[in-house]
């Protein structure tokens, strides 16, 4: 695969796209910190915990003809009202389907990328969206949702952000998505390293079958 660093008007997005046709995208959007006006570093831990995951999805997916999208915010916080990676996250789907037009994308967000995530899932390109230990409080609506396929992952032993809630987000999720599945990770924290292969292929099969690239159940090389 070719590896194509764009950046748009400061955004920076960089992706990994397939020499053959592309039949689908993928957004990675990561973590954060609840105030910050910091810039964000590629060296921040949020930033890399995702590289493992655009990874597996490259190598699964590139030959089928996923490309792999991974943004980086300008600011490190969510800043309250501002909601400041929401900017970002439009402008990187507008990109998406700029460049892919009239394919499906899904989204993968880590903690504050799995709230921005489910925040821009109304975006008509949209058609998935994976948390993974995201930060959804009480007060968060589904009804961005409505129609996509939704995937939930929350570490037992995460004290950062509240599986519980995450639970709750699900149940009312499945009133307004097409389908919407939570799993818990027994004994795993946020940063998702005691359980690394479990995280892994629930995220990369959820986004093949749900971009259409792959049956459901199909098993596929590790």
């Amino acid at each position: 695969m070719a590896v194509d660093r764009r950046t748009v008007t400061e955004l920076d997005l960089q992706a990994d796209v397939p020499r053959g046709p592309v039949r689908a995208a993928v957004l990675l959007l990561h973590g954060g910190r609840s105030e910050s006006l910091e810039p964000v570093s590629a060296r921040q831990p949020s930033v890399l915990r995702l590289i493992p995951f655009a990874r597996g999805l490259r190598r699964a997916g590139g030959p089928l003809g996923l490309a792999v999208w991974r943004l980086r915010y300008r600011v490190r916080g969510w800043n309250g009202p501002a909601e400041s990676p929401l900017a970002d996250a439009r402008e990187a789907l507008d990109v998406l389907r700029e460049r892919h037009p009239g394919l499906p994308v899904a989204l993968v967000g880590y903690s504050m990328g799995g709230r921005a995530a489910v925040r821009v899932a109304a975006d008509p390109a949209v058609v998935a969206v994976a948390g993974l230990a995201p930060w959804l409080t009480p007060a968060e609506s589904p009804e961005t949702l409505a129609g996509r396929h939704v995937l939930l992952v929350h570490g037992g032993d995460d004290r950062t952000t509240d599986p519980r809630a995450t639970a709750a987000f699900a149940e009312r999720a499945r009133l307004v998505a097409a389908s919407c599945a939570f799993v818990a990770v027994p004994g795993d924290g946020h940063a998702m390293l005691r359980r690394p292969g479990t995280w892994h292929r629930l995220t990369t099969e959820f986004v093949l079958e749900r971009t259409g690239l792959a049956e459901p159940g199909q098993r596929r090389r590790r």
